[in-house]
């Protein structure tokens, strides 16, 4: 979608559009753009306070729709709602724009502490 397209959904502080997450299918989250409280432009301003940000750098900007999977599995059950295991695959979806969908994989192990 070009952007002169994407300012007919133009609403506020962004655009109304859905955004969805899933884990392996099933919906955890679901929110319009347009209810964000700060704007991406704010949001970048405010993480580039005393840094420089560079093409590439990543800026999350925080949950949506019906929040973390900590407040869900709090209201729901972690049935419901489990914590993130290696081979889950994660997916955000926003219309009109795409879809972005990653398999969790598992972590180095952390280095042991030093003592001093």
């Amino acid at each position: 979608m070009t952007p002169d397209e994407l300012d007919t959904y133009r609403k506020g502080r962004a655009y109304d559009l859905v955004m969805t997450s899933t884990v392996n299918g099933v919906e955890y989250s679901r929110a319009s753009l347009a209810d964000i409280y700060w704007s991406f432009g704010e949001m970048l301003a405010y993480a580039s306070r005393g840094t420089r940000l560079v093409p590439g750098d990543v800026i999350g900007s925080g949950t949506c729709g019906t929040g973390c999977i900590l407040e869900l599995s709090l209201v729901h059950g972690e049935e419901a709602y489990p914590w993130l295991r290696p081979g889950d695959e994660v997916a955000l979806h926003v219309e009109h724009l795409g879809r972005l969908a990653n398999k969790v994989v598992k972590g180095q192990p952390l280095a042991p502490l030093r003592s001093s």
